[in-house]
């Protein structure tokens, strides 16, 4: 009767591990190749002659985990502002989340969630080129780093600190 609560308590504990730590992550990799988003007008006047301009632009370094690639933030001349991870690369996780911040360079977990940031939503892949839409509200001259969170862990895979060119 007892190994039987210990091996059913076991498989419970390895249930429970597998769930929180998520093993099979680290071996598979989620590609992801989006288009830059096409600008369409329709015989319309459009801000700075229907050119994307590029605002902000960093180099990912990594923090937890090995992160390579670039960040660049978009004005459109819809109006619309995105994020766009280019040639990028990073360890997969569980709840991997791409977090604007606020400090220059979030060199550490803790510089993150000190600072303060912005959830711009769940990594799409951990390979690729991939568009991440900005809240029209949101004040780009507050944030400066682009980070890849792991919201499960609290740890921070890996950061971009932006130079700002147009805001």
């Amino acid at each position: 009767m007892n190994k039987r609560i210990i091996g059913i308590a076991g498989l419970v504990v390895i249930g429970i591990a597998w769930y929180l730590f998520r093993p099979e992550l680290l071996f598979i990799s989620r590609t992801v190749q989006e288009d830059f988003p096409k600008i369409v007008t329709a015989q319309q006047t459009v801000p700075h002659g229907g050119t994307p301009i590029a605002l902000a632009k960093g180099t990912f370094r990594g923090i937890a985990h090995e992160t390579k690639g670039g960040a660049t933030i978009y004005d459109l001349p819809t109006g619309q502002r995105i994020l766009r991870l280019s040639d990028f690369t990073t360890s997969n996780g569980p709840d991997l989340r791409v977090y604007l911040v606020v400090a220059g360079d979030a060199h550490d977990s803790a510089e993150v969630t000190r600072a303060g940031f912005v959830d711009l939503g769940a990594l799409k892949g951990n390979i690729g080129n991939q568009n991440y839409d900005l809240p029209a509200d949101l004040d780009l001259g507050k944030y400066q780093a682009v980070t890849i969170w792991c919201r499960r862990f609290s740890v921070n895979f890996g950061t971009a600190p932006l130079a700002q060119s147009h805001l």
